[in-house]
């Protein structure tokens, strides 16, 4: 017995095995991020108490008797170490993605948006190490103190430089997507140009704006390697700018490679507080950018 297919009946069995295997990549894509997320969960879970996330590191203890803390200083030290980067990487990088969308169709935009591309793409190891010789010529020229090497300013500065790229292609992005007729309506009214690119069309792209921003700081906020060498760490609160300063990439780095029962299980608990915060991060954005962004083609 033969059975025969026509054409209709082979692009049915086509198209359900491609369907299947879309799926099926689907999964093998989600499959880290889910195992990640388990992970993290059922070994980060039992270390969260009500002090976990104000109490400060417990001294090293092994055993069913160890203290357990928290991760306070890890906390306080990635809200300062972010808000001290985006006051250097969000101005840069709003007035550079402005001039790539508003300016840059020359020679000198192309080499801008390459560049930005470049530098996105830059391990951030080497960005961590470019920040440390910089802040270490400088204090060797007698510009800043020593003390400046390894400090919050300098692990600011590292997290700036990984933020600027990304902060100023997303605005670039954004502010293409609005249309140009309502930039040819603001300077049909008579308008300046710099005021219809910082009062309308900025205004119209400002939610994607923010989307952007947003990116950029979960990206900085979750960097480990730039601070191993710049922040240094510190298991103690904030006590001012020129000394070392804690972070939960940071804190989950050092308390997980130590063999003390206690700072591995609060190692667990800082990485299921750091992915949740990524996560609601970047949901945060993804939402904003679609409910929020402008409406309109490109030019």
């Amino acid at each position: 017995m033969t059975i025969t297919f026509d054409s209709y009946g082979r692009r049915r069995i086509v198209n359900l095995v491609m369907t299947l295997a879309a799926f099926a990549a689907v999964g093998l894509a989600l499959l880290p991020l889910v195992s990640i997320l388990y992970t993290a969960t059922v070994r980060g879970l039992p270390a969260l108490g009500p002090g976990f996330l104000t109490d400060q590191t417990p001294l090293p203890c092994s055993g069913s008797a160890c203290p357990h803390g928290g991760i306070g200083p890890a906390i306080e030290g990635t809200l300062i170490l972010i808000s001290l980067a985006s006051l250097i990487s969000v101005p840069i990088g709003l007035m550079t993605g402005i001039f790539l969308s508003e300016y840059g169709s020359n020679t000198a935009g192309r080499t801008v948006r390459f560049l930005t591309d470049v530098m996105t793409g830059v391990p951030s190891i080497v960005v961590g190490i470019f920040t440390y010789t910089l802040f270490l010529y400088a204090a060797n020229a007698g510009y800043i103190q020593f003390d400046y090497i390894h400090s919050a300013i300098s692990g600011a500065f590292a997290i700036s430089v990984i933020m600027i790229p990304i902060v100023a292609r997303t605005t670039d992005e954004a502010l293409r997507l609005v249309p140009t007729s309502t930039r040819e309506a603001g300077l049909a009214l008579g308008l300046p140009q710099w005021v219809v690119v910082s009062r309308i069309v900025l205004s119209s792209g400002r939610t994607a704006v923010v989307t952007g921003v947003l990116l950029g700081l979960s990206r900085a906020a979750g960097e480990t390697a730039p601070l191993l060498v710049t922040a240094l760490g510190s298991l103690f609160l904030f006590r001012q700018v020129n000394a070392p300063i804690g972070a939960l990439p940071l804190t989950i780095y050092q308390l997980g490679l130590s063999p003390y029962s206690n700072w591995i299980d609060d190692a667990w608990g800082a990485a299921l507080v750091l992915v949740v915060m990524m996560l609601l991060i970047n949901i945060g954005a993804r939402v904003a950018l679609k409910y929020g962004g402008p409406r309109g083609s490109t030019r």
